[in-house]
């Protein structure tokens, strides 16, 4: 009888399912390889796997474009990248576990005469890596202030971080992007020859560690430590540092978010097209048509904006479908909005209405999201 229960034991262990492998990527930042070839996969793979008891597969890429559509598709349990990659795959599903390095602001500098981001139009602009942090900072910073990388005259790639300064010193360039840190002592030995044009938010330093939600609690708390205690073993900085997640969001939205202003569109605010719709202003929903079934602001037409080009401010009008712009009264006050800061179709709704002649137009940047979050009245179908 002993026997018999101790081979149905054998039996019951052997049909178990085996916990399935770890699944961790590891994205190298490329003004910083130094960093990233000093951390070691197969190091990472055995600490982890022993840690955790199963098998765990890393892979580790320089292709920061392909990891951030792997931080959309969840394609890892586990990312450990720059900020703008782990700050994407945070805003997908992720959970933080912090990083190696303090945060500082990133910035827009460019030479003496210069004034504003705006005159940077047909500008020389020197980055470091084409898929840097920097290239992104800067990318999102021009964004906000209305401009794209076609709008400049030249973008120069290159590999040291720094040189962008003297390249702006030596004129060879109208502006670059750094950090605080090295914009501080550098303008301290240089006065005079250039100045900040934007500042980013404050933004993660080195590694950043983040792990699916879904995954067991007890996992989430093993690697907090292992990372914060143990992480030298695989030629990697200890995760010490925790930054606000709103710092991480900031992050993510300066890379896709639409620019916070329009030329001869006036940005506004909840309470302001309540009181422009008391006036007798048209709201323009731009959204889909099951988005506006769904819930809509009370009042508000359903024009849709039909979206192919690029969510860029260079984008190809010619793309996309707006028919429907032409049965509005050009002469009315006219609020756009669509899903919010992130959805261009508003943007682009508010650009063409105004090229059409329109008088009087309006951009509710924060659309829905924001009528919703301020506690405004909701109309449903």
């Amino acid at each position: 009888m002993t026997k018999k229960f101790f081979f149905l034991g054998v039996l019951c262990l052997a049909t178990l399912p085996a916990l399935a492998d770890l699944s961790a990527l590891v994205a190298i930042e490329p003004t910083a390889r130094k960093d990233g070839h000093m951390l070691s996969r197969n190091a990472l793979e055995a600490g982890l796997g022993k840690l955790l008891g199963q098998g765990v597969n890393v892979t580790m890429t320089e292709d920061l474009t392909d990891a951030m559509r792997s931080t959309r598709s969840a394609g890892y349990d586990l990312f450990i990248g720059p900020a703008q990659v782990v700050a994407s795959a945070i805003a997908h599903g992720y959970e933080l576990l912090g990083s190696t390095e303090a945060e500082e602001p990133y910035l827009l500098v460019g030479k003496a005469s210069l004034n504003t981001v705006a005159e940077l139009r047909r500008a020389r602009l020197y980055l470091p890596q084409q898929d840097s942090i920097y290239t992104y900072m800067a990318r999102g910073l021009l964004t906000a202030n209305g401009l794209s990388f076609k709008d400049l005259g030249h973008v120069d790639y290159a590999r040291y971080p720094q040189a962008g300064l003297t390249a702006v010193s030596l004129r060879m360039a109208e502006a670059t992007m750094v950090r605080r840190e090295d914009w501080d002592s550098w303008q301290k030995e240089n006065p005079g020859v250039a100045k900040v044009l934007a500042t980013s938010g404050t933004v993660p330093g080195g590694f950043s560690v983040a792990l699916k939600k879904d995954l067991a609690p007890e996992m989430h708390a093993q690697l907090s430590r292992w990372f914060a205690t143990s992480a030298r073993s695989v030629g990697m900085k200890p995760v010490l540092q925790h930054a606000d997640l709103a710092h991480y969001k900031s992050v993510a939205e300066l890379g896709t978010f639409t620019p916070t202003s329009l030329a001869g569109v006036t940005v506004v605010s909840a309470e302001q097209v309540k009181g422009l719709m008391a006036q007798g202003a048209v709201v323009i929903d731009t959204r889909t048509e099951k988005e506006f079934k769904q819930k809509h602001i009370p009042g508000a037409k359903f024009v849709p904006y039909h979206e192919k080009s690029l969510k860029d401010v260079v984008y190809e009008a010619s793309l996309d479908d707006f028919a429907g712009v032409k049965l509005l009264d050009s002469k009315a006050a006219t609020i756009f909005h669509c899903n919010g800061a992130e959805c261009w179709k508003s943007y682009k709704a508010s650009r063409t209405a105004l090229a059409l002649g329109f008088g009087k137009v309006y951009w509710y940047r924060g659309g829905m999201p924001d009528w919703e979050t301020t506690g405004q009245q909701i109309a449903r179908e």
